[in-house]
């Protein structure tokens, strides 16, 4: 491998990007390293560029004035707007699947029926675009079902519902209140599935699939799942029930015929594609796909990579994922999320977090910004979820010592966390 000197752009501002800066940062072969917009953990690793991910113009005339070799993006909006599409229209490398590919996040009518000609295993579900006809299918049921806009909505756009009453509420919610505009013209309305929940994430660049190592997030805001869905209040890797035997079944049954299926309707897949699943007693359902990193999975899948992640990027971006050379770190690790008071919901903005130098000081920690911004000699919270909190070792046990640790040297008004974060790893 050549030792020629990579300039990358990762685009996007939260958690999961600065955890990609970092993973970059360690490849001997990291050039310059910018991030737009960034927050205030990625300027430690990088420069912060003021560009939104949605600004594709801004964004290739940052990549050609900063002669960038290679761009990653992090979230799902960009992705389903079609950055990728521009990118490489300007002949410029990026990481990360075409807009027709991502529309499998962006697109959860269309990610349906996907899987069901690709008799990839899934709940029942069905798909409305009229209130009337939701409720009236709903009020059909006895139990409780799982309402998805079929947007995007920011990682809250899915309901579990305990009861048809609540379902139907659910709906008014998303159909006619509008709770997540545009997102929720077509509403899916599924079955819900009972098991363990499991997140696999593979790199792939076409046909060629390259597992990563999988990890449990926790979605609900509360200790023992409970309270609002959120974008995730925390996650650990490995996840136990991840046999070898469920791997085989995950990538034989759920991500060889969805890659298989995205080629045959010329959409080949190139970047990396997360399953979410339930492990029912009948074997790995999908719940959901997405076209991009985990968040707050990243913070810790990317950590215990010991590869050389720049690398690995370059391999499913040149089409040479076969050759690539993925080793693990045999340990596990433990992430909690500090959100603001109010989050999912609206937030205040402005609060000054303490403790971010004691924090760091707890061995065996890594302390990711999500909602961030500098001021002066300050750091202040800005939006929902704030700080990921990783912690590392060899046992799940003491990765969530760590992480727990060093949650207590941190502090800003109105913080919130859960306690239980890792347990089921216990």
């Amino acid at each position: 491998m050549s030792e020629t000197r990579v300039n990358v752009l990762i685009v996007g501002s939260g958690g999961r990007e600065h955890a990609l800066a970092a993973a970059v940062a360690r490849s001997p072969r990291a050039g310059r390293i910018l991030v737009a917009p960034g927050n205030a953990g990625t300027c430690e690793v990088g420069e912060n560029i003021p560009v939104e991910p949605t600004d594709f113009d801004g964004l290739v005339k940052l990549a050609r004035d900063r002669q960038i070799d290679l761009t990653i993006v992090g979230p799902e909006a960009p992705l389903c707007a079609g950055i990728v599409d521009r990118f490489q229209k300007e002949g410029l490398r990026i990481f990360g699947p075409t807009r027709a590919a991502a529309r499998i996040e962006g697109d959860k009518a269309y990610a349906k029926a996907l899987m069901r000609a690709a008799d990839v295993p899934t709940a029942d579900a069905r798909v409305f675009t009229r209130f009337e006809d939701a409720r009236t299918y709903v009020l059909t049921r006895s139990e409780g079902l799982v309402v998805k806009a079929s947007g995007l909505a920011a990682g809250k756009g899915v309901v579990v519902c305990d009861t048809p009453a609540q379902t139907v509420l659910t709906l008014e919610k998303f159909m006619i209140e509008r709770a997540f505009g545009d997102a929720a013209d077509t509403v899916i309305v599924e079955e819900r599935l009972q098991g363990e929940e499991l997140s696999v994430l593979a790199l792939i660049s076409g046909r060629a699939i390259c597992l990563l190592e999988t990890a449990q997030d926790h979605k609900r805001l509360g200790d023992g799942d409970t309270g609002a869905n959120t974008g995730g209040m925390g996650a650990f890797s490995p996840a136990p029930c991840a046999t070898p035997n469920v791997l085989r079944a995950v990538e034989r049954d759920v991500l060889l015929p969805i890659v298989d299926a995205l080629a045959r309707e010329s959409h080949p897949y190139q970047g990396v594609l997360y399953a979410g699943l339930m492990l029912t007693p009948a074997g790995p359902k999908v719940l959901e796909f997405n076209c991009r990193f985990g968040d707050p999975e990243a913070q810790v899948i990317l950590p215990r990579i010991r590869s050389d992640f720049l690398d690995l990027i370059e391999a499913v971006v040149d089409g040479r994922l076969e050759e690539a050379d993925l080793q693990w770190d045999d340990g596990a690790a433990v992430c909690v999320v500090l959100a603001s008071r109010g989050y999912p919901g609206p937030v205040e903005d402005g609060k000054v977090i303490d403790g971010l130098e004691a924090a760091r000081r707890v061995p065996g920690v890594q302390v990711y910004h999500a909602g961030t911004r500098p001021l002066e000699h300050r750091i202040l919270s800005k939006g929902g979820r704030v700080l990921a909190v990783t912690g590392l070792s060899e046992t799940h046990e003491e990765a969530r010592r760590r992480a727990y640790e060093a949650v207590g040297c941190l502090r800003f008004d109105g913080m919130q966390f859960r306690t239980d974060i890792g347990n089921r790893a216990l």
